[in-house]
């Protein structure tokens, strides 16, 4: 293709209709169908990103193999299309306005008084094609954050109406997700919100080429008639998005519908070739019809918000898949573990997860749950925050160090088993400063570590913390039991630690999760869940013999 074309996905009526997996959807049928797909997401918080926030406000924050800190859609994007993403694929407003004060005080503007049209929309414009002019897509889509008619996103609805008038003709189109909801007291589908958000696009300059409408009920061809009328739009582009049992099935609901059909049309693309959905079907086909059910505890602080650990969760399901088992995930709050009702609150998992996370907060309830998963032989993974949990367990309950901690909780601590990391110590500013993206690490030989990861020596993983395995304890813990199975050559950092006297017992201070997709599951959670299911199995066979 001579020219990338642009697709613009906004949403209206009410946030949370689902815009990311819709995005994520299509551009899944498109890459099915040979194009070169990519997605982009513009988030109009004044965050430079959403490194600094609190998981409560945003859900997870997740990191790409560049290092950004991004909004938790990018995860859908790989997930969906095992394609990685950069900095280039978040945009936020606090981004946009920091690059063009950056810009007026070096004096680029030339004098001119700095406006929201044209300075901060041809930003936002230009950042919307970094993608396509890099020769690497056919096609990219950009998902503009929040609802229309939100004061917020303003400027990026100019910028997107500015540059399709100079994209030209069948080079950029804009999907407009909406809700129909379903009163009950009439009985009935209302197409009023629809048509109230879609007049509201228009007073912006822009009209909708399609629809898609979440709704909670069939759409009649009535209703579809009704709203291509009202909405200015043919009836082929009015697009069902009902309910889904796993947001997986929606590609196939959306290729169904015809979205990617209708959207390959608008942009005067080819759509003759044959969609290939077999190995996606295939997924599908195991994850829906598992074989065997374990029950994994996830220790947390942030469980009231399943979003908190999107990433893990998918992973989840993910490894269940390929090992055909249904993974029933149990979120226990940490602070709520207490050492009188430990055993109450582990009682019936399989495995356990102590998840990532950041300062004092629930901090011992973790802690108890690592020494509960260690004398039990129940199947561990720690990540991040819970692999420097399983280093501090195992120094005050196997060797003895009853005061060890991290310094991130005590900084006193006489025993400092996690210390801030040299480079960090320096350090003011909060956001964009932490240990990000992706580093290298060294696998032992003869490790469940370089076991799990099919035989490989060297492996790159995702990073996103401060602190880190104190070295100076390093051989101690090892002659203990507690050894360090994956290390950074170049820094000399711990990055995994196992129990080999242990069925299965592994901590990592990189996220698997991040890397984790349909197409390519990781290795850590495939194995995790694997040992899980034996153990179960194990303990099912001794139980009945």
């Amino acid at each position: 293709m001579s020219q990338t074309k642009y697709i613009f996905v906004t949403g209206g009526v009410t946030s949370s209709l689902g815009k990311g997996i819709i995005a994520a959807s299509l551009a899944k049928l498109l890459q099915a169908r040979g194009y070169k797909t990519t997605i982009q997401k513009l988030d109009p918080y004044i965050n430079v990103d959403p490194g600094t926030l609190n998981p409560y406000e945003h859900g997870e924050c997740y990191v790409t193999d560049d290092g950004a800190e991004t909004d938790l859609d990018l995860g859908h994007y790989e997930r969906f299309l095992n394609v990685k993403t950069s900095q280039a694929n978040n945009v936020t407003t606090g981004r946009i306005y920091q690059s063009v004060i950056e810009k007026e005080r070096r004096g680029e503007f030339l004098g001119k008084t700095v406006q929201v049209v044209p300075h901060i929309t041809n930003e936002i414009k230009e950042r919307i094609q970094i993608l396509g002019n890099s020769g690497e897509y056919d096609i990219v889509i950009t998902e503009i954050g929040g609802t229309v008619g939100d004061i917020e996103s303003l400027p990026y609805i100019e910028a997107v109406r500015q540059l399709l008038w100079e994209l030209g003709d069948n080079n950029g189109i804009v999907i407009h997700l909406t809700l129909v909801p379903f009163l009950s007291a009439a009985g009935e589908l209302k197409t009023k919100p629809t048509q109230h958000s879609v007049k509201t696009l228009m007073e912006s300059g822009i009209k909708a080429d399609i629809l898609v409408c979440r709704t909670e009920h069939e759409i009649s061809d009535d209703i579809k008639n009704k709203l291509a009328l009202f909405c200015n739009v043919k009836k082929e582009a009015v697009v069902q998005s009902i309910d889904a049992s796993t947001i997986y099935d929606v590609p196939i609901l959306m290729q169904e519908e015809g979205l990617d059909t209708v959207a390959l049309q608008k942009l005067a693309l080819p759509d003759n070739s044959k969609t290939d959905l077999d190995n996606w079907k295939q997924f599908l086909q195991r994850h829906k019809n598992p074989k065997s059910e374990v029950t994994i505890g996830l220790i947390g602080k942030y469980v009231e918000l399943q979003d908190s650990y999107k990433s893990i969760l998918e992973s989840f399901i993910h490894a269940g898949a390929a090992n055909e088992v249904k993974v029933n995930v149990r979120s226990i709050h940490s602070e709520h573990i207490t050492s009188k009702d430990l055993a109450k609150k582990m009682m019936g998992l399989n495995g356990i997860l102590v998840a990532p996370g950041f300062g004092e907060r629930g901090i011992e309830g973790k802690i108890l749950a690592v020494q509960y998963a260690r004398e039990n032989n129940i199947p561990f993974l720690g990540i991040c925050l819970g692999m420097q949990m399983a280093v501090i367990e195992y120094a005050r309950n196997v060797l003895g160090y009853t005061d060890a901690n991290s310094t991130e909780m005590d900084e006193q601590t006489p025993n400092p088993v996690i210390n801030l990391m040299e480079e960090q110590k320096t350090v003011t500013n909060k956001g964009g400063t932490m240990r990000l993206g992706a580093w290298d690490c060294n696998l032992k030989n003869d490790t469940l570590a370089k076991e799990i990861y099919n035989g490989k020596t060297e492996i790159s993983e995702r990073h996103r913390h401060r602190f880190e395995f104190n070295n100076e304890y390093k051989e101690e813990l090892e002659g203990a039991g507690l050894i360090a199975s994956g290390i950074n050559s170049k820094t000399n950092l711990v990055e995994i630690v196992e129990i080999p006297s242990h069925p299965w017992f592994v901590g990592v201070q990189y996220h698997p999760e991040y890397k984790s997709t349909v197409a390519d599951p990781h290795p850590l959670f495939i194995g995790f869940v694997k040992a899980v299911l034996q153990q179960k199995l194990q303990q099912t066979n001794a139980s009945l013999a």
